[in-house]
């Protein structure tokens, strides 16, 4: 995975959008895809054709010891020529199997409240409205809720 390293930044700076992102758009000099916090183990990869094509990071939700059931996705990217086709439903599978695997038996999330297709994603998986910060960020001049959301690995 760490060979897709060049690929997934590319990957990661085309399919930027205020939409999903509360950082600034990616400029160069471009930072590293892995770095000691977004590591080479928290990130699933979908290929096509030996490429990648999207991907998901899955992260303890917290480290403290009473969070240990408990899993996040805190990213998931799915390259505009392939969506539309299964990808990112593909991707949160992967996503569930590896929690369950790390013995989690929970899965959260967070979502821009102004990210309809997202909500709708995760909403058709199972995903269910835990509670909104209203307002919480300030994104190109419009204050955009962020919505929590969570579900149980139990099907």
């Amino acid at each position: 995975m760490i060979d897709d390293e060049t690929a997934l930044a590319e990957l990661d700076r085309r399919t930027w959008s205020v939409l999903h992102s509360v950082q600034p758009k990616p400029q160069p000099p471009y930072d590293p895809f892995f770095t000691r916090r977004n590591r080479v183990e928290h990130i699933l990869v979908a290929e096509l054709g030996g490429c990648p094509v999207g991907y998901i990071r899955l992260v303890p939700s917290t480290p403290l010891a009473c969070n240990t059931h408990v899993r996040q996705i805190q990213g998931l990217a799915v390259d505009e020529r392939t969506r539309g086709k299964g990808v990112a439903r593909a991707l949160l599978g992967a996503a569930y199997e590896e929690a369950r695997r790390q013995g989690a038996t929970r899965i959260t999330l967070r979502v821009l409240g102004h990210n309809t297709p997202a909500r709708r994603l995760y909403a058709s998986e199972g995903f269910a409205v835990e509670g909104v910060l209203p307002g919480e960020f300030l994104l190109a001049g419009e204050y955009v809720d962020d919505v929590l959301m969570g579900r149980s690995l139990d099907r």
